[in-house]
């Protein structure tokens, strides 16, 4: 089974979807998911920083904007890749690539921050990437990333709008499925334990976990942040070489 996440991006109606929910008002990535983010990565002056699954590369305008001396996107989808080639197109110090994770070559020792948004959740074996990624960052490097959280991945949905979550077989590793945008999306689940534990076994410092609690000056209505007060969304990890 294919369960690379750019391959869904490429199918245009499934993009087509995905960018209209991007740009609603409210949307978690943009509440949540980014505020968090943008806090763990810091002071990002001078940095050399590789973008995993980079997307639509918006956020590589922010670093170059807050002084990094370069962007490298990696990005495995073709209209991603597009977009991301549009949106940066203006900006000097700009890399992007287009490839799978997997499929790249990861440079050794040359960059001081490696990130990823809501990406490695798609990958299946996730120790082998994290051990490139460790390799390709110069001492005292830093490696920041978020994924869907595993309460999410526990508790995914066929179909229909979700109402609950009820965690079930959360200890049972593997894919899970969701009818998302009208495609089969294929997530890997694991456990928060399992992400620690990779991290860890390739010689990672973890310097940080959040669990993607939502701020209220980020929300315009009421119900919207009382709402994401639920359930953790997101899960982010900051560690360091």
């Amino acid at each position: 089974m294919n369960t690379n996440g750019s391959q869904y991006y490429d199918n245009q109606e499934f993009f087509n979807k995905y960018t209209l929910k991007r740009a609603s008002n409210e949307n978690p990535n943009d509440t949540i998911e980014k505020p968090i983010f943008m806090e763990l990565m810091g002071n990002v002056s001078q940095f050399n920083v590789l973008d995993l699954g980079c997307g639509d590369g918006r956020i590589g305008a922010d670093l170059i904007n807050f002084g990094c001396s370069s962007y490298h996107g990696i990005e495995g989808s073709t209209n991603m890749y597009n977009l991301a080639s549009s949106n940066l197109e203006s900006f000097k110090n700009v890399h992007l690539v287009r490839s799978t994770i997997e499929d790249w070559t990861f440079p050794k020792g040359h960059f001081d921050l490696v990130i990823s948004r809501l990406v490695l959740h798609y990958i299946n074996d996730i120790e082998a990437i994290f051990e490139k990624i460790y390799h390709s960052l110069t001492d005292g490097g830093k490696f920041i990333f978020s994924i869907e959280h595993p309460v999410i991945t526990s508790t995914l949905q066929k179909s229909g709008k979700r109402t609950n979550w009820i965690v079930d077989n959360y200890f049972i590793r593997g894919i899970r499925e969701q009818l998302w945008l009208g495609a089969n999306v294929c997530k890997h689940h694991r456990t928060i334990e399992d992400y620690f534990h990779h991290l860890k076994s390739v010689g990672f410092n973890i310097e940080s976990i959040k669990e993607s609690e939502p701020k209220k000056e980020n929300f315009q209505n009421e119900e919207t942040f009382k709402r994401r007060l639920r359930i953790p969304l997101f899960l982010f990890f900051s560690s360091a070489k």
